[in-house]
This record gives C-alpha cells, sequence and structure tokens, in this order.
C-alpha cells in the first residue's frame, strides 16, 4: 500500500503541538478541490491538491469569507497567483493565500487557518 506524506500546514494561531482530531477520512477529500468539515462548531474548508511541486499538499481554513460573511470558500477555485497557492472566493473573487489565509486584494482581511495533516486514512486538524 502506498504511503501518503502531505505537508503539514502550521498555523500562526497555534503553538507546535496542537491536539490532533479527525475531520473526516482521505477518501472524502476531492483532489485539486475543497471540501467542508464541521469542527467545534464551525466550518472548515479543507483542500487536498495532489498534483503540486514537492509533493501533495493539504490545507484547512476557514469556510466562513470575511468579506462577504457567507460560508462559501470551500466552494472556491484553486490556483496560483504571485507565486502563491490561492483560493479564490466565489462571491467577490478575492484571493486567499492557502499557507497562511492572507487576502491579496484587501490586507486587512484573513481567513483562520489551522494545521493539518494525514494520518494513515484519516484527515485530521491541529486545535489549541
Amino acid at each position: 500500500m502506498a504511503q501518503h506524506s502531505a505537508e503539514r500546514i502550521d498555523s500562526r494561531m497555534f503553538d507546535s503541538n496542537p491536539y490532533w482530531q479527525d475531520v473526516c477520512s482521505r477518501d472524502d477529500l476531492v483532489p485539486n478541490s475543497g471540501v467542508v468539515a464541521w469542527v467545534e462548531g464551525r466550518q472548515v474548508a479543507l483542500f487536498y491538491l495532489p498534483g503540486e511541486v514537492g509533493g501533495e499538499k493539504l490545507y484547512a481554513v476557514e469556510n466562513r469569507d470575511p468579506l462577504s460573511g457567507a460560508n462559501v470558500i470551500g466552494r472556491g477555485i484553486v490556483g496560483h497567483l504571485g507565486g502563491s497557492l490561492v483560493i479564490a472566493s466565489p462571491l467577490y473573487k478575492q484571493h486567499y493565500r492557502l499557507e497562511d489565509g492572507s487576502c491579496l486584494e484587501f490586507p486587512e482581511q484573513q481567513l483562520r487557518v489551522w494545521p493539518v495533516r494525514l494520518n494513515g486514512g484519516a484527515v485530521e486538524i491541529g486545535l489549541a
């Protein structure tokens, strides 16, 4: 059986030793797209990018768009812009870096991000 090692993205909002909680199975992820999980009372968008340079990537960001207030980020379009992997909001089309949640067009706006990893067949998110 092939072993998968998605890159863990560390959030600036958490210490280096988070509590890891299962949120879904690896089979629930859609390559190059988003899925949304309910985690501790909030929606978290998970993006699985298996074909990225350097290996597969996995990101967890807030599903709520800070500009519109709608829970739509998981339906956004993944792409590259300015040398960064981004998600484009489906409503106002602003771009957020998947790595740190920062908005390219409106620096004062930001998505919350969580550390996330694949652990066997489980997707785990790091909680404080």
